[in-house]
């Protein structure tokens, strides 16, 4: 393996594409997305008028900042990120961060994937109207095309 680095009984690629995006940490067990620094925080957007109002984050992984607007209980909310990013056969991963006065009151999921976007769908999953600015993190997990 002429191009490759021994790291012991493995060898390390030298080909992958966007590397310095990258971790992964024999040590700790971490394996997903760099900020940069150990200090760094992902990129973060705020949505602007409603809940239901788009939002545009061009990185791999981050936390969107919805608006706190109300959201009558069992009601389902849902907005488009534009993110270059992402192609068709990407698979978005969210959570909720933080924001949700009690847990498993919000539920995500994913609604639509397409070639530089993808839906966010939020259900109030409480018996009452939710009116709290929850933060959600995401994270791309790319599908290599051959």
């Amino acid at each position: 393996m002429a191009n490759s680095i021994a790291i012991g009984v493995a060898y390390q690629d030298q080909d992958i594409i966007n590397a310095n995006n990258s971790l992964v940490n024999a040590v700790t067990g971490q394996f997903g997305y760099s900020t940069g620094s150990s200090t760094a925080v992902p990129t973060a957007v705020t949505q602007a008028t409603s809940k239901s109002t788009g939002v545009t984050v061009n990185a791999p992984c981050g936390t969107i900042t919805m608006n706190n607007a109300a959201l009558t209980a069992g009601s389902e909310v849902a907005f488009i990120v534009t993110n270059s990013m992402v192609s068709a056969y990407d698979v978005p991963v969210v959570a909720v961060k933080s924001g949700g006065a009690t847990a498993g009151t919000y539920l995500l999921s994913i609604a639509t994937v397409a070639a530089g976007s993808f839906t966010i769908a939020v259900a109030n999953a409480s018996a009452g109207s939710l009116s709290e600015a929850i933060v959600i993190s995401f994270a791309l997990v790319h599908v290599a095309q051959q």
